[in-house]
């Protein structure tokens, strides 16, 4: 299911949105990504996307792996746009939403903080191939799958591995993008790669990196 935003085009997208700086937390175009907000900031950034087109820009910090993310902490240019597709309010205060990728997007200037949370003006224009299904091919599919299941056994990852085999390419590579366990300079490698070929490509290098990092730790005998 595509969002009206999509069918309208880039003329419809938010100039200034406010940004959620989460460490590896990627959301990619397409992609479905569930948050669970409680810092008093970002509820009350939920509430004010809520009643302006539901848009939030997912960004990564350059060099901060803590959450939560200081105000000040620099932040990767590349992030994506998603539309709170769903919502859901806890007896505590929390909120459960899920985001739908829109679109990348290129920070141009951030704006002084609102309600507590951080804002930017965005240009969308370098990412309109978002806006529509990417039909691009893995360029080796086994390669990507026998990969990713090595790492998770080795992460201890449980996986549907029916649906996995049984996903498109699109799909298949923007959800193991997602879920993987990567470094934030890894997901946003991943982010900023231009199509599914090349973010397919590169997803099998950093599984294949990870696995031998793995068995170089672990010497030369393995028990």
């Amino acid at each position: 299911m595509t969002s009206p935003l999509n069918d309208l085009g880039l003329g419809a997208f938010p100039r200034v949105i406010p940004l959620f700086p989460l460490s590896g937390a990627l959301l990619l175009p397409h992609g479905h990504l569930p948050l669970n907000v409680f810092e008093p900031r970002y509820l009350s950034m939920v509430e004010a996307a809520l009643g302006a087109g539901r848009i939030i820009g997912m960004v990564q910090p350059q060099s901060v792996s803590v959450d939560p993310v200081p105000d000040e902490a620099p932040l990767y240019s590349v992030g994506c746009a998603g539309r709170i597709v769903s919502f859901e309010e806890t007896e505590t205060g929390h909120l459960f939403i899920a985001l739908r990728g829109l679109c990348r997007f290129k920070i141009e200037r951030e704006r002084t903080l609102e309600q507590g949370f951080r804002r930017a003006e965005v240009d969308y224009s370098a990412f309109a191939t978002d806006l529509h299904e990417d039909q691009g091919q893995i360029p080796d599919r086994p390669r990507l799958i026998g990969a990713v299941q090595r790492f998770f056994e080795l992460k201890d990852i449980e996986a549907d591995w029916q649906a996995i085999e049984e996903a498109n390419d699109e799909t298949l590579v923007t959800s193991l993008a997602m879920i993987c366990p990567l470094a934030s300079r890894e997901k946003q490698a991943l982010l900023e790669s231009p199509n599914i070929t090349q973010r397919g490509e590169l997803l099998s290098s950093l599984m294949e990196m990870a696995l031998l990092e793995d068995t170089n730790q672990e010497g030369p005998f393995r028990h």
